[in-house]
């Protein structure tokens, strides 16, 4: 009988990680380069070619589809191999069969987006999607190295209480992000509907909701050393400290500066980053890590 080993299946799982985290970012030079509507059609690009590289915007519209391809493989492929690793396991099943659920979901909202002409909440909708597909395989990759008796971190409970403090703050915040992306002018075509409110109230909104995750984060780490939180957990909290600091640095630049594109697409990296720093806080760390 065909078999797979837990190695193996943790490099495919690797791979569904890593393929989730970059086309969050392909999908962000999609609308930076003002090619949201770069292919006029859904699920083809036109209405005469399925690949279709006519021009530049239509060249980078069609290649965040095709990513979407190798998404989708590497998801299938973890479901597939979930059902042949040995032992088999019911929650990496589950989790696995999430993935491709998510997926499906992100292909409907995707085109959505294209059939409404870059409407802003389901833009929206597709990047905050996104994140729960990377916190999906970044749970499965992590509970694929050992089972563990819960999937969030414990401790004492004061430091738990505040870790999902700082996890709820920290989402908040990557909400009200996106908020001010659809207000904003990059909407991936200069003819795009955009949210009707005023760019500087959302950005400040955006701004103290950074602040409040960054003062919890401090607070944490204070907690953490009072209560002599492992070093694990301490670990976690400096990443994302260091994460969040960094991508508020880089909103307020972008901010002063005109939100040039360049800013821009490193803030959506650092979004990732921050996201990444958050599941790693929150979920239960693999066994001797």
């Amino acid at each position: 009988m065909f078999t797979v080993s837990q190695r193996t299946f943790r490099a495919v799982l690797g791979t569904a990680l890593g393929s989730l985290s970059v086309i969050i970012f392909t999908g962000a030079l999609v609308r930076l380069t003002g090619s949201g509507l770069g292919c006029a059609d859904w699920p083809r690009c036109s209405t005469t070619k399925f690949i279709d590289v006519s021009t530049g915007h239509t060249l980078i519209e069609q290649a965040n589809r095709l990513f979407t391809g190798v998404v989708s493989f590497s998801v299938i492929a973890a479901v597939l191999l979930g059902y042949f690793r040995t032992p088999r396991r019911k929650d990496l099943v589950l989790l696995a069969w999430g993935l491709v659920v998510g997926v499906l979901i992100q292909i409907v909202i995707g085109g959505i987006v294209v059939l409404t002409g870059l409407n802003p909440y389901a833009n929206m909708a597709h990047f905050l999607v996104s994140l729960v597909l990377v916190a999906n395989a970044f749970v499965l990759f992590r509970r694929s190295g050992h089972e563990p008796d819960t999937y969030f971190r414990s401790g004492p409970p004061g430091l738990v209480t505040a870790i999902r403090m700082v996890v709820g703050s920290s989402s908040l915040a990557l909400v009200t992000g996106t908020v001010v992306t659809a207000t904003g002018p990059h909407a991936g075509d200069e003819n795009a509907v955009r949210l009707g409110f005023a760019l500087t109230s959302v950005a400040r909104v955006h701004s103290v909701s950074v602040l409040v995750a960054v003062a919890l984060i401090i607070y944490l780490a204070v907690r953490a050393k009072q209560v002599n939180g492992d070093a694990n957990t301490r670990d976690a909290i400096q990443a994302l400290l260091f994460a969040a600091v960094f991508q508020g640095a880089i909103g307020y630049a972008q901010y002063y500066t005109g939100v040039p594109v360049a800013l821009v697409a490193v803030h959506i990296v650092g979004a990732t980053a921050l996201w990444f720093a958050v599941c790693n806080l929150a979920i239960s760390p693999s066994r001797g890590t």
